[in-house]
Protein backbone atom coordinates (compact mmCIF):
# COMPACT_ATOMS: atom_id res chain seq x y z
CA UNK A 1 0.00 0.00 0.00
CA UNK A 2 0.96 3.41 -0.44
CA UNK A 3 1.60 5.56 2.83
CA UNK A 4 -1.08 8.63 2.01
CA UNK A 5 -0.63 10.41 6.17
CA UNK A 6 1.85 9.65 8.72
CA UNK A 7 1.16 11.16 12.31
CA UNK A 8 -2.44 11.95 11.65
CA UNK A 9 -3.94 13.48 14.52
CA UNK A 10 -7.33 12.94 13.87
CA UNK A 11 -8.24 15.01 17.30
CA UNK A 12 -6.11 17.95 16.07
CA UNK A 13 -6.89 17.68 12.40
CA UNK A 14 -10.85 17.71 12.96
CA UNK A 15 -10.92 20.64 15.74
CA UNK A 16 -12.75 18.36 18.57
CA UNK A 17 -13.89 15.42 19.31
CA UNK A 18 -17.30 13.77 17.57
CA UNK A 19 -16.27 16.65 14.62
CA UNK A 20 -15.91 15.24 11.21
CA UNK A 21 -12.78 16.10 8.78
CA UNK A 22 -12.92 14.93 4.98
CA UNK A 23 -9.71 14.09 3.19
CA UNK A 24 -9.63 13.95 -0.52
CA UNK A 25 -7.37 12.10 -2.55
CA UNK A 26 -6.13 11.52 -6.17
CA UNK A 27 -4.81 8.73 -7.67
CA UNK A 28 -6.46 5.84 -5.72
CA UNK A 29 -6.06 2.29 -7.42
CA UNK A 30 -9.26 0.26 -6.52
CA UNK A 31 -8.33 -3.32 -7.55
CA UNK A 32 -11.43 -5.89 -7.98
CA UNK A 33 -13.67 -3.58 -6.58
CA UNK A 34 -11.78 -3.66 -3.14
CA UNK A 35 -10.61 -0.34 -1.48
CA UNK A 36 -8.32 -1.41 1.21
CA UNK A 37 -7.62 1.48 4.08
CA UNK A 38 -5.25 0.37 6.95
CA UNK A 39 -4.64 2.64 10.50
CA UNK A 40 -1.22 1.82 11.91
CA UNK A 41 -0.20 2.54 15.60
CA UNK A 42 3.11 5.06 14.78
CA UNK A 43 4.23 4.42 18.05
CA UNK A 44 3.02 7.50 19.95
CA UNK A 45 0.58 8.31 22.56
CA UNK A 46 -1.40 5.39 24.33
CA UNK A 47 -3.28 1.94 23.09
CA UNK A 48 -4.97 1.50 26.36
CA UNK A 49 -8.89 1.82 26.07
CA UNK A 50 -9.59 4.95 27.78
CA UNK A 51 -12.25 5.04 30.32
CA UNK A 52 -15.80 6.52 28.57
CA UNK A 53 -16.86 7.07 24.76
CA UNK A 54 -15.34 6.39 21.40
CA UNK A 55 -11.76 6.58 20.35
CA UNK A 56 -9.83 7.11 17.47
CA UNK A 57 -11.03 7.87 13.72
CA UNK A 58 -14.51 6.57 12.64
CA UNK A 59 -14.89 5.63 8.85
CA UNK A 60 -18.33 6.79 8.90
CA UNK A 61 -18.49 7.68 4.31
CA UNK A 62 -16.41 7.08 1.58
CA UNK A 63 -17.21 8.50 -2.25
CA UNK A 64 -15.08 7.95 -4.56
CA UNK A 65 -15.30 9.01 -8.74
CA UNK A 66 -13.49 6.92 -11.38
CA UNK A 67 -11.25 9.06 -14.08
CA UNK A 68 -12.40 7.35 -16.83
CA UNK A 69 -15.77 8.06 -18.30
CA UNK A 70 -18.50 5.56 -18.53
CA UNK A 71 -19.56 4.65 -22.14
CA UNK A 72 -22.85 5.46 -23.03
CA UNK A 73 -24.41 2.22 -23.79
CA UNK A 74 -23.97 1.44 -20.05
CA UNK A 75 -25.35 4.74 -18.65
CA UNK A 76 -28.94 3.84 -18.18
CA UNK A 77 -27.88 -0.09 -16.50
CA UNK A 78 -25.78 2.28 -14.13
CA UNK A 79 -28.18 4.49 -13.13
CA UNK A 80 -30.78 1.55 -12.80
CA UNK A 81 -28.24 -0.17 -10.39
CA UNK A 82 -28.06 2.69 -8.35
CA UNK A 83 -31.92 3.37 -8.10
CA UNK A 84 -32.03 -0.28 -7.12
CA UNK A 85 -29.49 0.07 -4.38
CA UNK A 86 -30.90 3.64 -3.29
CA UNK A 87 -34.51 2.01 -3.13
CA UNK A 88 -33.22 -0.88 -1.20
CA UNK A 89 -30.90 1.58 1.59
CA UNK A 90 -33.96 3.71 2.00
CA UNK A 91 -35.69 0.71 2.80
CA UNK A 92 -33.53 -0.32 5.21
CA UNK A 93 -32.94 2.65 6.69
CA UNK A 94 -36.65 2.61 7.09
CA UNK A 95 -36.59 -0.28 9.24
CA UNK A 96 -33.69 0.65 11.07
CA UNK A 97 -35.36 3.64 12.24
CA UNK A 98 -38.45 2.26 13.24
CA UNK A 99 -36.56 -0.42 15.10
CA UNK A 100 -34.76 2.28 16.83
CA UNK A 101 -37.54 3.93 17.87
CA UNK A 102 -39.22 1.34 19.45
CA UNK A 103 -35.95 0.30 21.10
CA UNK A 104 -35.18 -3.24 19.79
CA UNK A 105 -31.56 -1.77 18.75
CA UNK A 106 -31.03 1.59 20.40
CA UNK A 107 -30.99 0.35 24.48
CA UNK A 108 -28.76 -2.64 23.30
CA UNK A 109 -26.18 -0.37 21.32
CA UNK A 110 -26.60 1.90 24.11
CA UNK A 111 -25.88 -0.73 26.76
CA UNK A 112 -22.73 -2.15 24.85
CA UNK A 113 -21.57 1.36 24.09
CA UNK A 114 -21.43 1.84 27.92
CA UNK A 115 -20.27 -1.50 28.84
CA UNK A 116 -17.07 -0.70 26.72
CA UNK A 117 -16.55 2.34 28.35
CA UNK A 118 -15.84 0.40 31.98
CA UNK A 119 -12.44 -0.33 32.39
CA UNK A 120 -13.54 -4.03 33.00
CA UNK A 121 -11.43 -6.34 35.50
CA UNK A 122 -14.27 -9.01 35.38
CA UNK A 123 -15.18 -11.90 32.83
CA UNK A 124 -17.38 -12.15 30.02
CA UNK A 125 -19.91 -15.23 29.68
CA UNK A 126 -21.66 -16.40 26.93
CA UNK A 127 -25.38 -16.82 27.77
CA UNK A 128 -24.76 -20.40 26.66
CA UNK A 129 -22.51 -20.68 29.43
CA UNK A 130 -24.73 -19.69 31.78
CA UNK A 131 -27.77 -21.76 31.21
CA UNK A 132 -25.39 -24.66 31.15
CA UNK A 133 -24.40 -24.03 34.00
CA UNK A 134 -27.98 -22.74 35.86
CA UNK A 135 -29.11 -26.42 34.10
CA UNK A 136 -31.21 -24.08 31.67
CA UNK A 137 -32.50 -21.95 34.40
CA UNK A 138 -33.90 -24.92 36.20
CA UNK A 139 -36.61 -24.01 39.15
CA UNK A 140 -34.89 -25.96 41.26
CA UNK A 141 -32.03 -23.31 41.04
CA UNK A 142 -34.14 -20.43 41.54
CA UNK A 143 -33.12 -18.78 44.78
CA UNK A 144 -35.50 -16.03 44.22
CA UNK A 145 -37.03 -13.29 42.19
CA UNK A 146 -36.78 -9.67 42.70
CA UNK A 147 -39.10 -6.79 40.35
CA UNK A 148 -36.49 -7.05 37.82
CA UNK A 149 -36.15 -10.62 37.62
CA UNK A 150 -34.44 -13.40 39.15
CA UNK A 151 -31.41 -14.81 40.70
CA UNK A 152 -30.61 -18.40 40.01
CA UNK A 153 -27.68 -21.01 41.42
CA UNK A 154 -25.44 -22.31 39.16
CA UNK A 155 -22.14 -23.99 38.82
CA UNK A 156 -19.28 -23.77 36.33
CA UNK A 157 -17.25 -25.99 34.59
CA UNK A 158 -14.59 -25.49 37.01
CA UNK A 159 -16.75 -26.98 39.99
CA UNK A 160 -17.12 -22.96 40.98
CA UNK A 161 -20.77 -22.00 42.52
CA UNK A 162 -21.91 -18.93 41.08
CA UNK A 163 -25.25 -16.37 41.60
CA UNK A 164 -26.96 -15.36 38.74
CA UNK A 165 -28.90 -12.14 38.75
CA UNK A 166 -31.23 -12.25 35.35
CA UNK A 167 -32.13 -8.66 34.89
CA UNK A 168 -35.08 -7.86 32.80
CA UNK A 169 -34.00 -6.51 29.29
CA UNK A 170 -37.34 -4.50 29.16
CA UNK A 171 -36.81 -1.53 31.79
CA UNK A 172 -35.01 1.19 30.71
CA UNK A 173 -34.07 1.40 34.38
CA UNK A 174 -33.05 -2.47 34.74
CA UNK A 175 -30.67 -1.69 31.70
CA UNK A 176 -29.33 1.44 33.75
CA UNK A 177 -28.64 -0.41 36.99
CA UNK A 178 -27.65 -3.44 35.08
CA UNK A 179 -24.48 -0.72 33.71
CA UNK A 180 -24.43 0.69 36.71
CA UNK A 181 -23.30 -2.25 39.03
CA UNK A 182 -21.20 -3.61 37.07
CA UNK A 183 -19.13 -0.24 36.52
CA UNK A 184 -19.30 0.10 40.35
CA UNK A 185 -18.08 -3.89 41.62
CA UNK A 186 -16.28 -4.81 39.04
CA UNK A 187 -12.78 -4.99 39.76
CA UNK A 188 -13.11 -4.50 43.48
CA UNK A 189 -11.81 -7.62 45.71
CA UNK A 190 -12.50 -6.97 49.57
CA UNK A 191 -13.12 -10.06 52.15
CA UNK A 192 -16.37 -7.71 53.04
CA UNK A 193 -17.40 -6.77 49.43
CA UNK A 194 -19.47 -9.80 47.32
CA UNK A 195 -17.11 -10.79 44.27
CA UNK A 196 -18.12 -10.37 40.61
CA UNK A 197 -17.52 -12.80 38.45
CA UNK A 198 -18.61 -11.43 35.26
CA UNK A 199 -21.65 -10.69 32.97
CA UNK A 200 -23.82 -11.12 30.00
CA UNK A 201 -24.94 -8.84 27.72
CA UNK A 202 -25.65 -10.92 25.45
CA UNK A 203 -28.97 -10.10 22.43
CA UNK A 204 -31.95 -9.50 24.95
CA UNK A 205 -30.46 -11.18 27.93
CA UNK A 206 -28.39 -9.26 30.85
CA UNK A 207 -27.45 -11.09 33.35
CA UNK A 208 -24.37 -10.45 36.58
CA UNK A 209 -22.46 -13.30 37.51
CA UNK A 210 -21.59 -13.26 41.34
CA UNK A 211 -19.64 -16.12 43.70
CA UNK A 212 -22.44 -18.05 45.53
CA UNK A 213 -23.24 -17.35 49.06
CA UNK A 214 -23.95 -20.57 50.88
CA UNK A 215 -25.72 -19.20 53.73
CA UNK A 216 -28.13 -16.28 52.03
CA UNK A 217 -28.27 -13.34 53.56
CA UNK A 218 -28.00 -11.55 56.68
CA UNK A 219 -31.61 -10.84 56.97
CA UNK A 220 -32.86 -14.28 56.17
CA UNK A 221 -30.32 -15.26 59.83
CA UNK A 222 -32.18 -12.40 61.24
CA UNK A 223 -35.34 -12.33 60.64
CA UNK A 224 -36.78 -15.48 58.96
CA UNK A 225 -39.38 -18.22 60.57
CA UNK A 226 -36.66 -20.20 60.53
CA UNK A 227 -33.98 -18.30 62.29
CA UNK A 228 -29.97 -19.05 61.53
CA UNK A 229 -28.31 -19.77 65.22
CA UNK A 230 -26.18 -16.83 65.66
CA UNK A 231 -23.92 -15.97 68.34
CA UNK A 232 -22.86 -13.06 69.92
CA UNK A 233 -19.11 -13.36 68.85
CA UNK A 234 -20.31 -13.89 65.04
CA UNK A 235 -22.85 -10.94 65.56
CA UNK A 236 -19.95 -9.09 66.38
CA UNK A 237 -17.76 -10.42 63.52
CA UNK A 238 -20.65 -9.20 60.92
CA UNK A 239 -20.82 -6.31 62.32
CA UNK A 240 -16.72 -5.43 62.24
CA UNK A 241 -17.11 -6.86 58.54
CA UNK A 242 -19.92 -4.87 57.55
CA UNK A 243 -18.00 -1.48 58.71
CA UNK A 244 -14.64 -2.44 57.17
CA UNK A 245 -16.77 -3.22 53.56
CA UNK A 246 -18.33 0.21 54.25
CA UNK A 247 -15.40 2.43 55.08
CA UNK A 248 -12.76 0.43 52.26
CA UNK A 249 -15.52 1.66 49.32
CA UNK A 250 -15.86 5.36 51.11
CA UNK A 251 -12.24 5.91 52.12
CA UNK A 252 -9.85 3.09 50.03
CA UNK A 253 -11.13 2.58 46.43
CA UNK A 254 -10.08 3.82 43.57
CA UNK A 255 -13.88 4.83 42.48
CA UNK A 256 -15.02 5.77 46.06
CA UNK A 257 -18.94 5.65 46.25
CA UNK A 258 -22.24 5.72 48.63
CA UNK A 259 -24.00 2.21 48.68
CA UNK A 260 -27.42 4.23 49.44
CA UNK A 261 -29.22 1.17 50.38
CA UNK A 262 -27.20 -0.75 53.21
CA UNK A 263 -29.66 -3.26 55.16
CA UNK A 264 -30.01 -6.85 56.20
CA UNK A 265 -31.32 -8.32 52.46
CA UNK A 266 -28.37 -6.45 50.68
CA UNK A 267 -25.45 -8.15 53.53
CA UNK A 268 -24.89 -11.70 51.70
CA UNK A 269 -23.06 -14.26 54.23
CA UNK A 270 -20.53 -17.05 52.94
CA UNK A 271 -19.85 -20.47 54.34
CA UNK A 272 -18.07 -19.19 57.77
CA UNK A 273 -20.86 -16.41 57.98
CA UNK A 274 -18.51 -13.46 56.62
CA UNK A 275 -20.58 -10.63 55.25
CA UNK A 276 -20.15 -9.25 52.29
CA UNK A 277 -21.55 -6.17 50.92
CA UNK A 278 -23.81 -6.67 47.78
CA UNK A 279 -26.66 -4.86 45.37
CA UNK A 280 -24.63 -2.43 43.77
CA UNK A 281 -27.62 -0.83 41.74
CA UNK A 282 -28.55 2.00 43.59
CA UNK A 283 -24.72 3.30 44.31
CA UNK A 284 -23.66 6.48 43.26
CA UNK A 285 -19.77 7.57 42.93
CA UNK A 286 -19.20 10.56 44.87
CA UNK A 287 -16.73 13.22 43.58
CA UNK A 288 -13.96 14.28 45.51
CA UNK A 289 -14.18 17.56 44.67
CA UNK A 290 -18.02 17.87 45.94
CA UNK A 291 -18.93 17.93 49.71
CA UNK A 292 -22.49 16.39 48.70
CA UNK A 293 -24.48 15.25 45.67
CA UNK A 294 -28.06 16.14 45.03
CA UNK A 295 -29.93 13.50 43.42
CA UNK A 296 -33.00 11.89 43.11
CA UNK A 297 -33.91 9.45 46.18
CA UNK A 298 -33.53 5.73 45.81
CA UNK A 299 -33.31 3.10 48.85
CA UNK A 300 -35.89 1.36 51.27
CA UNK A 301 -37.52 3.22 53.74
CA UNK A 302 -36.57 2.95 57.68
CA UNK A 303 -33.02 2.69 56.22
CA UNK A 304 -32.53 6.41 54.89
CA UNK A 305 -30.86 8.73 56.59
CA UNK A 306 -33.35 11.98 57.05
CA UNK A 307 -31.30 14.69 54.90
CA UNK A 308 -30.98 11.80 51.75
CA UNK A 309 -34.96 11.01 52.05
CA UNK A 310 -36.27 14.56 52.60
CA UNK A 311 -34.09 16.50 50.34
CA UNK A 312 -31.74 14.54 48.32
CA UNK A 313 -28.53 15.49 49.94
CA UNK A 314 -26.55 12.30 49.61
CA UNK A 315 -22.66 12.62 51.30
CA UNK A 316 -21.60 9.37 52.77
CA UNK A 317 -22.67 9.93 56.08
CA UNK A 318 -26.35 8.20 54.47
CA UNK A 319 -24.44 4.92 54.45
CA UNK A 320 -23.79 5.67 57.90
CA UNK A 321 -27.30 6.37 59.34
CA UNK A 322 -28.10 2.97 57.44
CA UNK A 323 -25.37 1.27 58.90
CA UNK A 324 -26.57 2.31 62.52
CA UNK A 325 -29.78 0.75 61.59
CA UNK A 326 -28.49 -2.51 60.61
CA UNK A 327 -26.51 -2.38 63.95
CA UNK A 328 -28.90 -2.17 66.12
CA UNK A 329 -30.81 -4.77 64.43
CA UNK A 330 -28.17 -7.19 64.63
CA UNK A 331 -27.83 -6.57 68.21
CA UNK A 332 -31.43 -6.77 68.76
CA UNK A 333 -32.38 -9.69 66.64
CA UNK A 334 -35.11 -7.39 65.52
CA UNK A 335 -36.71 -5.90 62.09
CA UNK A 336 -36.50 -1.94 62.39
CA UNK A 337 -39.57 -1.29 60.12
CA UNK A 338 -41.68 -4.23 61.04
CA UNK A 339 -40.75 -4.23 65.46
CA UNK A 340 -43.66 -2.01 66.84
CA UNK A 341 -43.77 -3.11 70.27
CA UNK A 342 -47.33 -0.76 71.04
CA UNK A 343 -48.54 2.33 69.61
CA UNK A 344 -45.97 4.85 70.48
CA UNK A 345 -42.90 3.58 69.02
CA UNK A 346 -42.90 3.75 64.88
CA UNK A 347 -39.87 1.66 64.85
CA UNK A 348 -36.83 -0.91 66.39
CA UNK A 349 -34.61 2.50 66.39
CA UNK A 350 -37.85 4.93 68.20
CA UNK A 351 -37.74 2.38 70.99
CA UNK A 352 -33.69 2.62 71.44
CA UNK A 353 -33.47 6.15 71.61
CA UNK A 354 -36.34 5.93 74.43
CA UNK A 355 -34.23 3.45 76.24
CA UNK A 356 -31.41 5.13 75.69
CA UNK A 357 -32.40 8.38 77.82
CA UNK A 358 -33.40 5.95 80.31
CA UNK A 359 -30.75 3.98 80.75
CA UNK A 360 -31.99 1.09 79.62
CA UNK A 361 -30.44 -0.18 76.23
CA UNK A 362 -28.85 -3.39 77.54
CA UNK A 363 -33.32 -4.57 77.11
CA UNK A 364 -33.15 -4.84 73.51
CA UNK A 365 -30.68 -7.45 73.41
CA UNK A 366 -31.79 -10.21 71.16
CA UNK A 367 -33.46 -12.91 73.53
CA UNK A 368 -31.80 -15.67 71.70
CA UNK A 369 -28.77 -14.85 73.18
CA UNK A 370 -30.21 -15.47 76.50
CA UNK A 371 -26.74 -14.19 79.15
CA UNK A 372 -24.27 -15.92 76.45
CA UNK A 373 -22.82 -12.58 75.75
CA UNK A 374 -20.28 -9.69 75.79
CA UNK A 375 -22.11 -7.57 77.48
CA UNK A 376 -19.70 -4.66 76.90
CA UNK A 377 -19.26 -5.53 72.99
CA UNK A 378 -23.11 -5.33 72.99
CA UNK A 379 -23.04 -1.87 75.02
CA UNK A 380 -20.99 -0.49 72.82
CA UNK A 381 -22.47 -1.77 69.77
CA UNK A 382 -25.93 0.19 70.70
CA UNK A 383 -23.91 3.17 71.29
CA UNK A 384 -22.48 3.24 68.11
CA UNK A 385 -25.88 2.79 66.16
CA UNK A 386 -27.19 5.51 68.30
CA UNK A 387 -24.24 7.58 67.32
CA UNK A 388 -24.74 6.67 63.76
CA UNK A 389 -28.14 7.44 63.56
CA UNK A 390 -27.68 11.27 64.55
CA UNK A 391 -29.95 13.19 63.10
CA UNK A 392 -27.26 15.83 61.65
CA UNK A 393 -24.49 13.99 59.57
CA UNK A 394 -22.18 16.17 60.78
CA UNK A 395 -22.27 14.31 64.42
CA UNK A 396 -22.67 10.86 62.96
CA UNK A 397 -18.75 9.41 63.02
CA UNK A 398 -16.88 8.29 59.49
CA UNK A 399 -17.02 4.45 58.61
CA UNK A 400 -13.07 4.18 59.75
CA UNK A 401 -14.10 5.64 63.16
CA UNK A 402 -17.28 3.28 63.26
CA UNK A 403 -14.46 0.31 63.03
CA UNK A 404 -12.09 1.68 65.32
CA UNK A 405 -14.89 1.88 67.64
CA UNK A 406 -16.39 -1.23 67.74
CA UNK A 407 -13.32 -2.87 68.04
CA UNK A 408 -12.58 -1.04 71.14
CA UNK A 409 -9.76 1.20 69.90
CA UNK A 410 -11.07 4.68 70.32
CA UNK A 411 -11.68 6.79 73.46
CA UNK A 412 -14.71 6.37 74.87
CA UNK A 413 -15.33 10.14 75.32
CA UNK A 414 -16.09 10.13 71.46
CA UNK A 415 -19.48 8.52 72.30
CA UNK A 416 -20.69 10.79 74.51
CA UNK A 417 -21.53 12.80 71.57
CA UNK A 418 -25.04 11.06 72.33
CA UNK A 419 -26.49 13.10 74.44
CA UNK A 420 -30.20 14.00 76.02
CA UNK A 421 -30.51 16.21 72.66
CA UNK A 422 -31.60 12.29 71.16
CA UNK A 423 -35.00 12.27 72.57
CA UNK A 424 -35.38 15.99 70.62
CA UNK A 425 -34.49 14.46 67.77
CA UNK A 426 -36.98 11.46 68.28
CA UNK A 427 -39.79 13.78 68.61
CA UNK A 428 -38.93 15.52 65.38
CA UNK A 429 -38.76 11.71 63.90
CA UNK A 430 -42.12 10.91 65.07
CA UNK A 431 -43.81 14.54 64.28
CA UNK A 432 -42.21 13.73 60.32
CA UNK A 433 -43.09 10.21 60.26
CA UNK A 434 -47.16 11.21 61.43
CA UNK A 435 -46.96 14.25 58.68
CA UNK A 436 -45.54 12.06 56.03
CA UNK A 437 -47.99 12.43 52.98
CA UNK A 438 -47.28 10.92 49.49
CA UNK A 439 -46.97 13.93 47.41
CA UNK A 440 -47.87 13.32 43.36
CA UNK A 441 -44.50 13.22 42.15
CA UNK A 442 -43.06 10.22 44.63
CA UNK A 443 -43.28 7.27 44.04
CA UNK A 444 -43.46 4.38 47.14
CA UNK A 445 -43.58 0.46 46.15
CA UNK A 446 -45.08 -2.05 48.70
CA UNK A 447 -43.66 -4.90 47.87
CA UNK A 448 -42.88 -8.60 49.16
CA UNK A 449 -39.27 -8.23 47.54
CA UNK A 450 -36.62 -5.81 47.33
CA UNK A 451 -36.46 -4.90 43.93
CA UNK A 452 -32.55 -4.87 43.51
CA UNK A 453 -32.13 -7.36 46.26
CA UNK A 454 -29.81 -10.82 45.02
CA UNK A 455 -30.97 -13.05 46.90
CA UNK A 456 -34.81 -11.65 47.65
CA UNK A 457 -37.31 -13.72 49.37
CA UNK A 458 -40.99 -12.78 50.21
CA UNK A 459 -40.90 -13.89 53.79
CA UNK A 460 -38.18 -11.42 54.95
CA UNK A 461 -37.75 -8.48 52.74
CA UNK A 462 -41.37 -6.99 52.87
CA UNK A 463 -40.22 -2.90 53.00
CA UNK A 464 -41.03 0.39 51.24
CA UNK A 465 -39.09 1.14 48.71
CA UNK A 466 -39.05 4.92 47.77
CA UNK A 467 -38.18 6.22 44.64
CA UNK A 468 -38.37 10.24 43.88
CA UNK A 469 -37.64 12.40 40.77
Amino acid sequence: GVNIFKNFDIKNEAGGVDKPVIRTLNNVHVTNGTLEIQFQYAGKGTTAVPVRGLYGPLISAISMQSEFKTPTHEKNRTLQILGAVAATMFLTLTVVGIAWKKGYIGSQILKERDLRGLEMKTGVFTYKQIKAATNNFAESNKLGEGGFGSVYKGALLDGTLIAVKQLSSKSKQGNREFVNEIGMIAGIQHPNVVRLHGWCAEHNHLLLVYEYMKNNSLAHALFDKAKTEIDWPTRQRICVGIAKGLAFLHEETALKMVHRDIKASNILLDTDLTPKISDFGLAKLNDKDKTHISTKVVGTLGYMAPEYALWGYLTYKADVYSFGVLALEIVAGKNNMKYQPSEDYVSLLDLAVVLKEKGSLMELVDPRLGSDFNKMEAARMFEVAILCTNQSPTLRPTMSEVVNMLEGCTMESYMNLVTSEDYLRLQTFRGKVKDMQTPQDTIIEQSSFSVYDLYPDTQISEESRILIE
